[in-house]
């Protein structure tokens, strides 16, 4: 039998044995479907969640209301980049309280919630493409929408901002962490191996980051690079690199001892393919557990700048910007808007770390 393969089904077997370490596991494969069926299962389906509606902010989960929709101009999108990107909104959503047929269309009474008349207006037939008559305007253009989550500080649906702010939240996470994989393991194998000056010099840079506060990192290179979605990808990746390499030196230095490193000497393989296929094989355990952990380090990196402004910008929705737009509510009596979000992120967070111990326990070679 193949020893790796024999460790490896051991490795899976103490895993699945895990309570903790498979429903986290369960729980984030759930977060990864919503994030692509995002669109596909918010409410709010156009780009960025972004119908606002003014008269209805801040309003209680479970909030109902009459929506009157005027279409806009339709401009033609893909069925794929609608499913990925959302629609773009070029109708208008109204809230009202009432309604009236006319001879020459409908009269609304737009939505209040301190119970005055509403602004009356009139919109004519001719707006509503699909109705053949006055009588049809309301069975196909006036709905009643439920808020499930409520809605923010400036009318628009809460489920919907939280279930594409996850995108963010996991796309970080993947990114982060695979720019801090590709730079920690060069360096720290070529540190490891090689030794000597290139060691101290390897070791003198990493020393160097690692003083450096992280999130003091973060917005220097941010702010270098500039705000912008990508750059704060970028930013996280390089300031997580540090303890990759640092352990994948010391694995290095460990594993390039063993008897069949000096034989891959001895037979004349390159440095890079005892480094590639001999050595770091049997040194990235524990690399794997650093990962988790660094995934969740990146979603709260990245909640932490949203909330600082220079994270992802309006109108993108990120838990971080979410909580920094409503954590004045909690002392007003709504702390629901910037809890909701504060649980998200602490629920995914969680999810990684008990993955993370998971793997620990999985992997220990000793157990």
């Amino acid at each position: 039998m193949n020893t790796s393969t024999s460790l490896t089904k051991i490795a899976l077997r103490k895993f699945r044995k895990n309570f903790w370490g498979v429903f986290s596991l369960s729980f984030l494969g759930l977060c990864v479907l919503v994030a692509v069926f995002a669109y596909a299962l918010a409410p709010d389906d156009s780009k960025n969640a972004n119908q606002m509606h003014l008269s209805i902010h801040s309003k209680n989960p479970g909030f109902k209301v009459s929506m009157i929709t005027i279409p806009g101009n339709t401009e033609q999108e893909s069925s794929l980049s609608t499913f990925f990107f959302g629609k773009k909104n070029v109708a208008t959503e109204i809230p009202i309280n009432s309604y009236e047929i006319t001879g020459e269309g409908i009269a609304i009474t737009e939505y209040t919630s301190d119970g005055t008349a509403g602004l009356r207006k009139d919109y004519p037939l001719r707006l509503f493409p699909k109705a053949n008559s006055a009588e049809e305007i309301p069975g196909k253009y006036i709905s009643e929408e439920k808020f499930l989550l409520g809605t923010d500080k400036y009318g628009r649906d809460l489920l919907s901002r939280m279930l594409i702010g996850i995108r963010i939240s996991l796309a970080i996470g993947f990114v982060a962490v695979f720019i801090s994989l590709i730079i920690g393991i060069t360096l720290g194998a070529i540190a490891g191996y090689f030794g000597g000056k290139v060691d101290a010099a390897i070791m003198w840079l990493i020393n160097v980051t690692w003083s450096i506060p992280t999130l003091l990192l973060v917005i220097a290179i941010t702010l270098a690079l500039g705000k912008g979605f990508w750059q704060v990808f970028i930013a996280v990746g390089l300031t997580m690199w540090v303890e990759v390499a640092r352990v994948v030196r010391g694995q290095v230095m460990s594993v390039k001892q063993m008897q069949y490193v000096t034989a891959a000497r001895a037979l004349g393989y390159t440095d890079f393919r005892i480094i590639l296929k001999h050595i770091l094989p049997n040194a990235l355990a524990p690399v794997i557990i650093i990962s988790a952990a660094n995934f969740a380090g990146a979603i709260l990196i990245e909640s932490g700048l949203s909330f600082l402004g220079i994270g992802a910008q309006p109108p993108m929705p990120s838990w971080g910007g979410i909580i920094k737009d409503h954590y004045a509510y909690i002392i007003l009596g709504k702390p629901y808007l910037a809890v909701i979000p504060g649980l998200a992120i602490m629920s995914l967070v969680t999810a990684f770390m008990l993955i993370g111990n998971a793997l620990r326990d999985a992997l220990d070679v000793k157990a």
